[in-house]
């Protein structure tokens, strides 16, 4: 069962993209429904990297759409991003997180990059032959970015690097990992600077030792790892931009489209679980009759309707703001943060609407259950992201 919203026009009819964009979503639904919805529960339960998957979205073009055409990319916008984000983690939510670091490490080099470092990678990154890791977390240092302790020093042509990085999606089977370092330690957020670590997939790599996957609640089949660095030589050349000091807010830019991938992916997560429930809701019955006929259902689906519809108007207007590069921290932070918690509040009360069913691993929301909580603390904390909110509005509605 459908939406109204789920087959909506991607943009404006006088967009001349629009054809190709709707075509793309097409594609998308089917891609979904014929290949990754037959097969999640398996690898789920098998927590295994879906090769076959990953291999059909090269084919599809998927790792390069927001990449520009010039560098053989299709070039589209954010809401198109987040839409098919949307549509993927309908599916599975895993599938959509192959995507998030991707573009994440393609906006920088297309935003920040020199030419030469686009002309390199881009091209390999539209085709998915490379994919990208975002390396910003630490063991002490996730949220509080200034506490890295990774170290990148000049040795003539290259930079010989240092420290531990946590949390990398894509880690294990990235082509090139987008990694925050210090440069100048005593310079706090201006000496920070971004280096594309290339590497070759698997466990080592020239002075880079990437751990086991870690094994997680949801968000299973997808390589979470830990990259430790030991006097890896990074050339020069390599530095986003080719300047020190602008990592901090390289990353953060960055940032942004990370927390509309994840308020995305909470509006697909959200939007299987409602429709899967108000599905159930219909054909279970007790006392006679459907409990789509309780008001205390009704109330629930009301509510699950309600949130599901602002969390992706949220999303949008955040991922529309993006595209037109004006400054989004503070709507991107507020669509991660309502997105988020929609979804889990939707999780748990699909879970309650198919009473012991959802707890079983035949149906779904199972599984929609254990993935949800992500979301609240992936790209920043909940909490993070209040703190974000809260001091962007007193800066936008300050007194003077």
């Amino acid at each position: 069962m459908a939406t109204a919203t789920t087959d909506q026009p991607v943009s404006d009819a006088g967009d001349p993209d629009a054809e190709l964009r709707e075509e793309l979503l097409a594609v998308v639904r089917r891609f979904r429904d014929e290949m990754i919805i037959p097969t999640a529960a398996r690898y789920d339960a098998e927590d295994l990297y879906p090769e076959p998957i990953v291999e059909k979205m090269k084919e599809l073009g998927l790792f390069g759409i927001t990449v520009p055409p010039e560098y053989g990319g299709l070039g589209l916008d954010v809401r198109t991003y987040a839409q098919i984000v949307e549509e993927l983690a309908y599916g599975w939510m895993t599938v959509s997180g192959f995507l998030n670091t991707h573009f994440m490490g393609c906006f920088l080099i297309k935003t920040f990059g020199t030419e030469d470092q686009k002309q390199r990678f881009l091209p390999r990154m539209a085709t998915g032959e490379i994919r990208g890791a975002y390396s910003l977390s630490e063991p002490d240092a996730g949220s509080d970015v200034a506490s890295i302790r990774t170290r990148a020093v000049r040795d003539g042509d290259d930079y010989v690097v240092n420290g531990t990085k946590m949390w990398l999606t894509n880690g294990r089977e990235a082509g090139v990992a987008v990694t925050l370092v210090k440069t100048d330690p005593d310079a706090a957020h201006r000496g920070m600077s971004v280096l594309l670590v290339e590497k070759e997939p698997g466990p080592r790599f020239e002075g880079i030792t990437v751990g086991p996957n870690i094994h997680k609640l949801g968000y299973r089949g997808v390589e979470t790892v830990e990259l430790v660095f030991d006097d890896h030589r990074v050339p020069a050349a390599n530095l986003l931009g080719g300047e020190e000091g602008q990592g901090f807010f390289q990353m953060m830019a960055a940032v942004e489209l990370g927390r509309i991938n994840i308020s995305a992916r909470a509006v697909g997560v959200a939007r299987r679980a409602f429709e899967e429930s108000i599905r159930y809701a219909q054909q279970r019955e007790t006392f006679g009759k459907p409990i789509a006929q309780h008001q205390a259902i009704q109330f629930k689906l009301a509510e699950m309707g309600t949130k599901l519809h602002a969390a992706r108007l949220m999303c949008y207007d955040a991922a529309d703001r993006k595209h037109r590069g004006e400054r989004c921290d503070l709507e991107a932070g507020m669509a991660k943060y309502f997105a988020s918690e929609a979804c889990w509040e939707i999780c748990q009360e699909a879970l309650r609407i198919h009473g012991g069913n959802g707890y079983a691993a035949e149906y779904p929301i199972e599984r929609l259950y254990r993935d949800a909580p992500l979301m609240i603390v992936g790209e920043g904390t909940n909490e993070i992201q209040k703190m974000v909110i809260g001091r962007r509005l007193l800066d936008e509605y300050g007194v003077d």
